[in-house]
C-alpha cells in the first residue's frame, strides 16, 4: 500500500481510525504529525511500561504525487473528487484493475494520460491522475476495514489554510462527530460540508462502509507555519484518548498548550452561512490580509474578480480565505 505512512495496534481490539495527511500536497504538516506520531507510539511504551492501545490507527497520504510537487494537486481538486456517484465510476478503472491489463502502470508512478493511450488498457482518456488516486485510496480503506473488521470507523483528514490565523475542525453531521470534535480544544465549524462536495467528510458522512463512522477534519494552521505540525500532533493524541484509543495519562504531549493558547480569543462553535466559489476564468483575487475567524462588517470589501467587487453580505466572519494560485472556493462565511 503506496499511501502508507504508518499502521499502530495492539492485542486489544478497537476502533479502526483513518488519519489522511496531504489530500492537497501543499499542505504537509499532516504528514509530518502523522510520522511524529507513530514514532511517539512506538517509543511510549519504553517510557511507560503500562501503556497499552486499543484499536488499529492507519496513518495515509492522499495526494502523493501533488504532496511530492508542494502543488494542490495535479490537475483536479482529489478533495472534490470523492462522491458516491464518482467512486463508483472509478472503481471500474481502479488501480488493481488497471495493473492487469497494463504490466508497466505502477499505481500512481505514471502518468495516466500515457497510460490511457496504451492500446491494452481500458481507461478513458478524460481520467486523470486524481480519479486513479481517489479510488486507490477508497479501496486501501477498505482494505484496511476489511482486515481489521471493527465495530467503528473514525476518519481523520489533517488540513492546513493558505491564511494565517485561527485552528479549527470541520464535522460531518453525525452528532458523534460534533461530540468527539467539542472535545478537542479547537472551535468547532458546523454546517460546511454540505457546501464542500466530494470532501472526504462528504464521503464518509454517507455511510458507505456501513458501519458507524466518525468523521472529523482539522485544520491547524497556516501551510508553512512551523507550528501547525505540532497543533496537528497535540489534536491527534487528544482524538486518541477521546475515543478510548489511549489513556488519558499516557503520551504527554508538550504541544497541547499550543491548541489552548491558539483558541483562546475563538469563539467555540460556528456555524457556516455561505461561500465564494470561483469559476476558472473570474479573476479572482482576494483583498487584504485576512484571517481565519476575522470579523467583518455587512458591505465590506472581501475580493474582486471580472464583476466587480464582492463584498460580506452580514456581519460576520471570513473563514479560509483564498491566498494560494489554486482553489474553486474563495472563501467561506461563519457567525
Amino acid at each position: 500500500m503506496r499511501q502508507l505512512l504508518g499502521l499502530h495496534d495492539d492485542d486489544t481490539h478497537g476502533d479502526l481510525i483513518i488519519a489522511i495527511g496531504a489530500m492537497h500536497g501543499n499542505e504537509p504538516a499532516g504528514v509530518h504529525a502523522l510520522r511524529l506520531l507513530f514514532d511517539m507510539l512506538q517509543k511510549e511504551p519504553t517510557r511507560n511500561p503500562n501503556f497499552k492501545f486499543k484499536g488499529r490507527l492507519v496513518g495515509l497520504i492522499g495526494n502523493i504525487q501533488a504532496f511530492e510537487r508542494r502543488t494542490r494537486f495535479i490537475k483536479k481538486d482529489l478533495n472534490r473528487l470523492l462522491t458516491v456517484e464518482n467512486i463508483a465510476e472509478f472503481r471500474k478503472y481502479s488501480p488493481k484493475s488497471v495493473a492487469k491489463h497494463t504490466p508497466q502502470y505502477k499505481t500512481g508512478s505514471e502518468d495516466i494520460e500515457s497510460i490511457a493511450q496504451d492500446a491494452d488498457t481500458k481507461i478513458p482518456e478524460y481520467l486523470s491522475f486524481e480519479d486513479l488516486e481517489a479510488i486507490e485510496l477508497i479501496e486501501a480503506i477498505e482494505q484496511q476495514i476489511e482486515e481489521y473488521r471493527p465495530k467503528r470507523l473514525i476518519v481523520l483528514d489533517l488540513h492546513t489554510t493558505s491564511a494565517d490565523g485561527g485552528i479549527f475542525s470541520l464535522v460531518s453531521n453525525n452528532p458523534e462527530s460534533r461530540a468527539l470534535a467539542e472535545t478537542l480544544h479547537a472551535p468547532v465549524v458546523l454546517g460546511m460540508i454540505g457546501s464542500v462536495g466530494g470532501s472526504t467528510l462528504h464521503y464518509f458522512n454517507e455511510h458507505i462502509t456501513k458501519l458507524p463512522t466518525i468523521a472529523v477534519a482539522f485544520e491547524a494552521g497556516q501551510h508553512d507555519d512551523v507550528y501547525s505540525t505540532q497543533r496537528a500532533v497535540a489534536w491527534l493524541v487528544h482524538v486518541l484518548r477521546s475515543v478510548g484509543s489511549i489513556a488519558a495519562c499516557d503520551m504527554e504531549n508538550r504541544h497541547e498548550i499550543l491548541l489552548k493558547n491558539y483558541s483562546l480569543s475563538l469563539p467555540k462553535t460556528v456555524q457556516f452561512i455561505g461561500s465564494h466559489a470561483i469559476k476558472v476564468d473570474d479573476d479572482f483575487k482576494m483583498f487584504g490580509n485576512f484571517s481565519n475567524f476575522q470579523l467583518v462588517k455587512k458591505g465590506d470589501i472581501l475580493a474582486q474578480d471580472k464583476h466587480g467587487f464582492i463584498t460580506a453580505p452580514q456581519d460576520c466572519r471570513v473563514l479560509m480565505p483564498l491566498y494560494q494560485a489554486q482553489g474553486s472556493d474563495g472563501f467561506f462565511l461563519v457567525v
